[in-house]
């Protein structure tokens, strides 16, 4: 098929959170989208017809938080051997690990950083990659604190230097700034808060500098002052935000800052951990406080956008955004409105907005069907039916 045809389709989801758009034909040419109207009637079988009559078409899902160095196996040989593993060996784990991603639509990813800096060197050194179409955005390598929590996704600064002053010396070949300002979640204590990693002054002084390069920062952030502190200072997105509560929640809505919840990590954690355990206890209640905070933050109109945390313990690069999506939905939005999260929303935080996340007129074709009605969507959300990127059918060639 070429990247001009037209498409009939049961119904569109766009990407904005409105109402599906039902008996759809909508028109490509030369990879964008030329038009979308609905037909009354049936359609002419015609060559460059494509008919899809039970499907529902949505925008390319983006996955706004993963780490592409590492799988969801609960394997911890596997797990403990993806920590070590030098970057010859590790391509062969990235790309399996893009594929899996193209595979459930997702066409775009944002990876929070690894330990060594493989997932940027990859990119910079392997893609574009012609068999899978994907566009992948990295942080290369986080900053932490010293002697604080993540050595597994970076580094802290060196000897001598401040958190603003290493992000303006280091080497300007990656997508964003990852910030780590807090420790992880607790499982034996509900709602335990660490202490922020850095001072509210080096925070604002390393995201004017990300600024001042043309980056944004994504936050690493749980408890109430480590999101509030990382909000006052600008940061682009907080990520994870655990019990920030109900006050951050509202800044995040006046400041426009974006949300990646990553709530699926404590559901996929409580069906790893042995029942009767406190870690599996604490597990699902942080996971139904975090859907409390969703649905609050729904109500605020703060930007949420989907991450998964895929290569966590338990959560599938591709399948991640799809859990996602379905507790999105448990804590009471409208499919349409979880698919925004993973669609426009997802592209705010990568700041793609003008190439992928909604299906407009203008817009590239680069869009998901899925064999279902609108209300059964998030059934059909492991089986993608046809996968296109800027008009082109993907076929999972690999």
């Amino acid at each position: 098929m070429t990247n001009s045809f037209i498409i009939q389709a049961g119904w569109l989801i766009d990407g904005t959170g409105r109402r599906p758009l039902q008996n759809v034909l909508l028109k490509v040419k030369d990879g964008n989208i030329s038009s979308i109207g609905t037909s009354t009637g049936a359609v002419p079988h015609m060559p460059d017809i494509l008919a899809m009559p039970d499907c529902t078409l949505v925008p390319g899902l983006i996955d706004s938080h993963v780490h592409l160095f590492m799988s969801g196996t609960g394997d911890p040989s596997i797990r403990q051997r993806q920590l070590n593993s030098p970057f010859e060996e590790m391509k062969d784990i990235i790309l399996r690990h893009l594929y899996q991603q193209l595979s459930h639509g997702v066409v775009a990813v944002r990876d929070g950083g690894d330990y060594a800096g493989h997932a940027l060197r990859y990119k910079l050194e392997c893609m574009p990659l012609k068999s899978i179409p994907i566009l992948v955005k990295s942080a290369g390598m986080a900053w932490h604190a010293p002697a604080r929590y993540g050595d597994l996704i970076g580094r802290p600064p060196s000897q001598g230097l401040s958190l603003g002053r290493a992000i303006a010396l280091s080497e300007r070949n990656y997508d964003h700034v990852k910030l780590v300002n807090s420790g992880l979640n607790s499982l034996t204590v509900f709602g335990k808060e660490s202490l922020p990693q850095f001072s509210r002054q080096e925070l604002c002084e390393a995201v004017e500098t990300a600024k001042g390069i043309g980056l944004k920062t994504m936050v690493h952030a749980n408890g109430e002052r480590p999101v509030r502190e990382a909000i006052e200072a600008g940061c682009h997105s907080i990520e994870h935000g655990f019990f920030m509560g109900r006050d951050n929640l509202k800044r995040m809505a006046e400041t426009g800052t974006i949300w990646v919840p990553t709530v699926y990590t404590m559901k996929a954690y409580s069906q790893f951990l042995p029942a009767g355990g406190i870690e599996k206890e604490m597990a699902e209640k942080n996971l139904e406080h975090q859907l409390e905070q969703i649905s609050m933050a729904s109500s605020y109109g703060v930007c949420i956008a989907a991450g998964s945390d895929c290569g966590s313990l338990g959560v599938h690069h591709g399948s991640g955004v799809k859990e996602e999506i379905a507790l999105f939905v448990k804590a009471g939005m409208r499919i349409e409105e979880a698919i925004k999260c993973a669609t426009l929303n997802s592209a705010k935080a990568l700041g793609l907005e003008g190439e992928l996340g909604n299906l407009s007129v203008g817009m590239p074709a680069t869009l998901v069907a899925f064999r279902a009605e609108p209300p059964n969507v998030l059934e059909a959300l492991e089986r993608p039916e046809k996968i296109f990127v800027i008009g082109e059918q993907w076929r999972g060639d690999h």
